[in-house]
């Protein structure tokens, strides 16, 4: 696992497929996502190493249902006491209790959906987690500034994105990629909400953009997301 430093309250941890991120917050950490299963001891390391301890971490915001980025949660939230979060229509399947619903997958998709899979089959499925509190759109986090949820449906139905206005930073899941350039999230159950959802997201007054796959845009995200967004149907 990578550890890179995002903003002066932001770093990101890149694991072999997808990142998360984890924010300091006044009275402790915040995590976003939470990488592949059997992550948890080097997440907690590499927030040690920035001078947090298990129980500092207060919060786990859970972008959407996907292995990727739910597949240490259970077990760091076990460690930290860690509330976990997440869209409503996406707790279920967090919690273990319904089935990930399956892409709806374009003919371009499919090879590198298979390849994803391939690269990842050795990895456990995620353990089920507790959800703690779910999200709707428009709830406020605070987490030292405010930070507004919102339900951005297509690559999962419950998948939200986190928008902290005051600093001008976004975190979009997968609904948005920079792989290798900013782009729609691939493997979607409903591409047209999932475009629907890029473009809210990129009418948004944002100058830092945070991924699950490919690297952060530091300055001019929003700028980047409309760009994208004029070829984007």
């Amino acid at each position: 696992m990578e550890t890179t430093q995002v903003t002066d309250n932001i770093w990101m941890f890149r694991f072999p497929v997808g990142q998360a991120y984890a924010l300091r917050l006044p009275d402790g950490w915040a995590l976003v996502d939470t990488g592949l299963p059997g992550y948890d001891r080097q997440i907690l390391d590499a927030l040690r190493d920035l001078g947090a301890a298990p129980g500092d971490l207060r919060e786990i915001l859970l972008t959407h249902s996907h292995l990727d980025h739910t597949g240490s949660a259970a077990p760091l939230a076990a460690a930290t006491g860690a509330r976990v979060l997440a869209g409503t229509a996406d707790a279920d399947v967090i919690r273990g209790t319904a089935p990930e619903p399956p892409p709806a997958l374009l003919d371009w998709e499919i090879p590198i959906h298979a390849a994803v899979h391939e690269q990842i089959s050795d990895i456990p499925p995620a353990p089920p987690c507790p959800v703690d509190r779910e999200l709707a759109d428009g709830d406020t986090l605070d987490w030292g500034e405010r930070a507004r949820v919102l339900h951005v449906p297509g690559h999962t139905a419950g998948g939200i994105a986190l928008h902290l206005p005051d600093s001008g930073v976004l975190f979009t899941g997968d609904t948005i990629a920079n792989v290798p350039h900013v782009m729609l999230g691939v493997f979607n159950t409903d591409r047209p909400q999932a475009v629907a959802s890029f473009h809210r997201q990129a009418a948004l007054d944002v100058e830092t953009a945070c991924f699950g796959h490919g690297e952060p845009l530091l300055t001019g995200a929003g700028d980047a997301l409309r760009a994208a967004g004029k070829e984007l149907r």
